[in-house]
């Protein structure tokens, strides 16, 4: 005789809300430490990174510190629909060098189900006017130098983070 079972585990806004309130204390941070952005800037950039999450349009979002268009740091959000295993950090550890010329750079990726009638939908509700990128966001110039885990039930972002 034999058993089978499934179990499905689930999300919900409020699993969003948290994972993404420490994406956001890492931006602020980011901001913070290298002046490149506002702490209000880092914050639109939550929202919209929040609205995205919620209806299921965000893949990832990657910040690159640049100084005369060298990356110098790096750092990526994975969303994990099934992070149910991972066990969730403390944000942090993103103090980025304060230099001359700095700037940030945001690039955002999106899920398969962010079509146009999506994005017509959704686009009232963004603060920031995203733009197509082509920029390289491999960062093969840069070194892998750790990560976090950002979990809320089944729902999380994995933090993958790069330095010169």
């Amino acid at each position: 005789m034999s058993q089978t079972t499934t179990a499905s585990a689930t999300y919900t806004t409020t699993d969003i809300e948290n994972v993404v309130r420490r994406v956001k204390a890492d931006l602020i941070m980011i901001a913070n430490s290298t002046g490149a952005w506002t702490t209000d800037k880092a914050a639109e950039y939550a929202h919209d990174i929040e609205i995205l999450a919620k209806e299921g349009y965000l893949a990832w979002a990657d910040v690159t510190l640049l100084q005369y268009g060298v990356e110098l740091q790096a750092t990526r959000f994975d969303v994990d629909t099934a992070a149910g295993t991972l066990t969730t950090s403390r944000p942090g550890g993103v103090l980025w060098p304060r230099v001359d010329n700095a700037k940030l750079r945001i690039v955002i990726s999106y899920t398969s189900a962010y079509t146009d009638t999506a994005r017509e939908a959704t686009r009232k509700k963004l603060k920031i006017g995203w733009t197509t990128s082509h920029d390289d966001t491999s960062h093969a110039s840069l070194s892998s130098s750790g990560g976090r885990n950002y979990v809320s039930s089944t729902y999380g972002m994995q933090r993958k983070d790069w330095a010169a």
